[in-house]
């Protein structure tokens, strides 16, 4: 199979037929591209433009389509289409697709879409997923899974799972549930095809099974999923009943928006934007960050000029600000890097102080390593030993506090439950740009006895 790959001319040509309203050739077109590829092609068209392709292709294919677009481009078609028209594609989606469209549609159509639903029991568990909160596995979780009952026998089961499959697309586990539909476990495929048809299921399923809480976090449920390599779990509530499952797609979708959204923060945007936003969105997420950045400049340049008589003696000096400051920044951004990182796979072992200790040992055998090389070079380069020295001395310590801040910041904040991601990139920068010129000023002032 040849990857898709969108050009410019494919773009023109359905355009073109769009305009000249050539349906046949257009179904033709789209016929055999996946439905991601066909997302691909309508986020480049105009709003009129791909509710025409939208309405002209099968709703089976065009409500995947519609999970695909980006949020916008969505908005904008189901403005376009009737209740009747949400419906039906409502109705070819697996609930935890659908849930999340309607959330997304103005609250005085929502009622009127959910009554055109056909399919009555797709509507309510539409309606039952609705109530989650969308950061919680209740609001990541489908409905469709296969169940059947412990105090069933081998060959009812089959006949009941056979007309529960109809409506789940893959199947990954069977799970096992009491008359009060509290999940007790899970159903091997293999012990059910090789075990007598009069056996109850009580007799051979696996007590043991991963699940989460209907108010667990994604990021908590992706990290399960991730230790355990599992396809899909299943989700409980309050009481223990079984309620809906979670497939790996899900997941994945979570692990990419949240690795986003830290890629962000790292770099100084406060709110989740994209390439294609206005100006104004993309300015009122990157300028908080700029303006810290703009008072640690100046707090900065404060601090300098509180040294100003030395500066003046020892000229040298000021050539070797940017590197301080430099130094500063990529250690306490590398420190902090590796904190988070730990902190959102939750490989971080040991106490908080242990951590600490290492991180500052590692940042002084850099500092010390990275001081020795600037000591010689300084010193023949000026012939100036002991302001090499005081530049070399600072640098150690400089290294140390910014190790310092870099780890004891983000695990602060996990500790307070705030993502640790923000004190990444600018946060941390500035912060030790700030400590990083004070405590290098103050020491040569020590050393050189100003």
């Amino acid at each position: 199979m040849i990857p898709f790959k969108l050009t410019e001319e494919l773009v023109t040509e359905i355009e073109q037929l769009i305009e000249n309203q050539k349906d046949t050739a257009l179904v033709a077109l789209m016929e055999d591209l996946h439905y991601a590829d066909v997302a691909e092609i309508i986020d480049e068209l105009d709003e009129d433009e791909a509710t025409y392709i939208i309405k002209l292709l099968e709703s089976d294919k065009t409500s995947d389509v519609l999970t695909e677009l980006d949020d916008d481009v969505r908005e904008g078609i189901l403005s376009n289409l009737s209740p009747k028209e949400i419906a039906e594609e409502l109705g070819e989606l697996d609930t935890d697709d659908a849930a999340d469209i309607v959330g997304e549609l103005p609250n005085d159509i929502i009622q009127e879409v959910i009554s055109e639903i056909e399919d009555r029991e797709h509507a309510k568990d539409i309606v039952d997923l609705l109530r989650y909160d969308e950061y919680t596995a209740g609001g990541l979780m489908a409905k469709e899974l296969v169940k059947v009952k412990e105090d069933w026998n081998v060959l009812t089961c089959v006949k009941e799972m056979r007309a529960q499959a109809e409506n789940v697309t893959r199947v990954h586990s069977i799970y096992v549930v009491d008359a009060d539909d509290k999940l007790m476990g899970r159903l091997s495929l293999k012990d059910l095809l090789t075990t007598s048809t009069t056996t109850h299921i009580k007799d051979i399923y696996i007590p043991k099974v991963d699940r989460v809480g209907v108010n667990e976090k994604p990021e908590e449920v992706a990290k399960i999923m991730s230790k355990y390599d599992l396809e899909a779990i299943p989700v409980v509530d309050e009481i223990g009943r079984l309620v809906g499952r979670i497939t790996i797609d899900d997941i994945v979708d979570v692990i990419r928006e949240e690795a986003d959204k830290d890629y962000q923060m790292a770099a100084g945007i406060s709110q989740d934007v994209e390439a294609d936003d206005s100006i104004w969105q993309l300015t009122r997420a990157r300028l908080p960050w700029l303006f810290l950045g703009l008072i640690g400049g100046v707090g900065a340049a404060a601090i300098m000029g509180g040294f100003e008589e030395m500066i003046s003696k020892h000229a040298i000096l000021f050539f070797f600000t940017p590197l301080i400051a430099a130094m500063a920044g990529n250690v306490g951004v590398q420190s902090s890097a590796i904190i988070v990182q730990g902190l959102a796979n939750d490989d971080l072992k040991g106490s908080v102080g242990d951590r600490l200790v290492k991180e500052m040992l590692l940042a002084l055998l850099n500092g010390v390593v990275l001081a020795a090389v600037l000591l010689v070079f300084t010193w023949l380069w000026k012939g100036d030993f002991l302001t090499a020295l005081a530049i070399s001395i600072s640098l150690i310590a400089v290294i140390l506090v910014a190790g310092f801040i870099g780890t004891f910041i983000p695990l602060f904040l996990h500790k307070k439950n705030i993502d640790p991601a923000i004190a990444t990139g600018p946060f941390i920068t500035t912060s030790n740009d700030i400590f990083g010129i004070l405590i290098y000023f103050w020491i040569a002032k020590v050393v050189l006895g100003i």
